[in-house]
């Protein structure tokens, strides 16, 4: 396996550019610009119907990175929680065996009385998927946004960082495993938002055949507010699946 590249259906696939890289910030101060100017075009959307969702946070993120979705989505009428484990530091969050990540879920789906919406944004959607495979009757669906879960994570600019803050590494043979689990198809419904122009992630790791795909263009950093993630988010949920 060469170590800095991925190869999928016969193309090889490498790490964003530093130019793109360094393009992430001021990308995401325009998004956060973005968000009030088309605030009111986004509450168009389909209302919700009260279901309960879950979102999971990017690496070293926590709930608050989720505080523009969580509003947005409330406000279309979805009951909306995060995942209450901190800042997401892999393993060191969620147990080495994802216990404490899988006993929040349970939580959540008990006190709902109906399978769990998962939104995992980046590591979070990597994680949302892991329970949806662990616990499939708990979910009803997993949206993942921006995350890299179908390839070789040598192909991103943050497996260093990965490394560094959790304490794993990408090629130890646990990691791979759960890897290549989380990587399966899904026994629930799932969408991969994803952007072909992140800074810190090759796109294309983050989605493949076996799930609907819908493709904005957007920085990694801040994807999670950029009104085209959440509008694509709420036009899932309210049944366009386009």
């Amino acid at each position: 396996m060469d170590t800095l590249s991925d190869r999928r259906d016969g193309m090889v696939l490498t790490p964003p550019s530093k130019a793109q890289w360094a393009a992430e910030l001021p990308r995401m101060v325009g998004t956060i610009a973005r968000i009030p100017v088309e605030w009111a075009e986004l509450m168009k959307a389909p209302a919700g119907d009260g279901r309960p969702i879950m979102l999971l946070p990017g690496l070293f993120n926590s709930d608050r990175s989720n505080v523009v979705m969580k509003r947005y989505l409330t406000a279309l009428g979805y009951r909306v929680e995060g995942w209450r484990l901190g800042r997401n530091r892999g393993a060191k969050a969620i147990g080495s065996e994802g216990e404490k990540l899988l006993a929040r879920l349970d939580a959540y789906h008990r006190d709902a009385g109906e399978p769990v919406t998962l939104i995992g944004v980046s590591l979070g959607g990597i994680m949302a998927r892991f329970l949806a495979h662990r616990e499939p009757e708990m979910v009803r669906e997993v949206i993942t946004v921006s995350s890299p879960f179908a390839g070789d994570p040598h192909a991103t600019n943050v497996w260093r960082a990965f490394e560094w803050l959790t304490g794993e590494k990408i090629d130890s043979p646990d990691v791979v495993a759960r890897r290549e689990e989380i990587a399966q198809p899904l026994p629930v419904p799932s969408t991969a938002i994803w952007s072909a122009s992140d800074g810190l992630l090759n796109g294309h790791l983050c989605h493949d055949p076996q799930c609907r795909e819908i493709e904005i263009v957007s920085s990694h950093m801040g994807v999670q507010m950029h009104p085209e993630t959440l509008r694509a988010v709420a036009g899932v949920l309210g049944g366009e699946r386009g």
